[in-house]
């Protein structure tokens, strides 16, 4: 005999906590996975990838976005989205310039922002309008341009 009073599925919230957990663990895992002896500061592999010539700030940034787009897909504003990708876009730009910009890396911490910023957004539970793909290509093509030519 079928439930009269059925239960509200559990499943889209259970897909969100998974992006989250995945988020948090992307995002520490590019800030914070590596202790300084002697400091309570953490450094993670966004920096290090940065010393890389070349590919190693185009890997972390699109490691960057694969957060961004995540974010999308759980329907956050777009004024959010805008925001992180600003995150992402000064982390690129400031860390084109030698020295200054890796040490600028290590401390600017974009992932762990644009995380945070989700978790605000989800906490506040926003009105799920649809994400604008479009607008947000954009943005993302224009970063991307932005990656490739530093």
């Amino acid at each position: 005999m079928s439930n009269p009073h059925p239960q509200p599925s559990s499943r889209p919230l259970d897909a969100q906590n998974s992006a989250l957990t995945r988020l948090r663990r992307l995002s520490n895992l590019l800030d914070n996975a590596i202790p300084i002896p002697g400091t309570p500061y953490r450094i993670g592999l966004d920096p290090i990838l940065s010393l890389l010539p070349g590919a190693g700030d185009f890997l972390a940034s699109l490691l960057s976005i694969y957060i961004v787009i995540e974010a999308a897909r759980l329907r956050i504003p777009q004024a959010t989205l805008v925001q992180m990708i600003g995150n992402i876009l000064l982390d690129t730009v400031v860390g084109c310039v030698p020295m200054l910009g890796d040490l600028f890396d290590v401390g600017w911490k974009a992932n762990v922002k644009n995380v945070a910023l989700l978790e605000k957004q989800l906490k506040v539970s926003p009105p799920r309008q649809r994400t604008n793909w479009l607008l947000l290509a954009a943005l993302l093509g224009v970063l991307i341009l932005v990656v490739i030519a530093s």
